[in-house]
């Protein structure tokens, strides 16, 4: 297949580099790609049933999560996915996940994933480290959109979007299913040019 315009980003761009540690503008956090030592920490962030009930993936046990971990490298390798384990800058403690997800780099564009172990929670670590990663997708890599869903019925996620400047869009009506049934999926976007 031929594309009649050049791919925003060039194929190659990401897999030629190590994956970048991103320290979030306060210097608090840090976006580091995941290690297999992570996964005891992984593991536990599954066990909590707020983090579950919105994820459709369980990860039980270690070996499960050393094989997300892997598959993390690979997403990373194959320029379709990057995942980050978001961290204290000091002690290194891991706090949470981003992900830039479906990485289109003919297009631009990529969906953006998170989650907050209990302890971070309210504290604004999913917004500041959501800024983080998305100052870097759009302005260092140059994506042109980020997009992100969440359940209608998350309203936590929905405030961490929104102080990390992506716009709501509207709702996709009855479109992930999740354990306690389907759900409608807010969705919001940040875009070059977004102030």
């Amino acid at each position: 297949m031929t594309f009649k315009f050049a791919p925003v980003i060039a194929a190659g761009s990401l897999r030629g580099s190590v994956q970048p540690s991103l320290p979030s503008q306060d210097g608090e956090l840090v976006l580091r790609p995941w290690s297999e030592a992570d996964a005891d920490a992984v593991c536990r962030a599954y066990e909590d049933p707020v983090l579950r009930r919105w994820q459709s993936r369980h990860l039980g046990t270690p070996e499960e999560a050393r094989e997300w971990i892997a598959a993390c490298g690979r997403g990373w390798r194959e320029e379709r996915a990057a995942q980050w384990a978001v961290t204290e800058a000091v002690g290194g403690e891991v706090l949470g996940r981003m992900a830039l997800r479906r990485m289109d780099l003919q297009c631009g564009l990529a969906e953006c994933a998170y989650w907050v172990v209990p302890q971070a929670r309210g504290k604004g670590v999913a917004s500041r480290a959501l800024a983080t990663l998305a100052d870097w997708a759009l302005h260092e890599v140059g994506f042109h959109r980020l997009e992100l869903v969440h359940s209608d019925r998350n309203e936590a996620s929905c405030r961490a979007a929104h102080r990390a400047g992506f716009a709501a869009e509207g709702v996709r009506r009855s479109a992930q299913l999740l354990e306690d049934g389907w759900h409608d999926m807010h969705q919001h976007a940040r875009v070059q040019g977004d102030g």
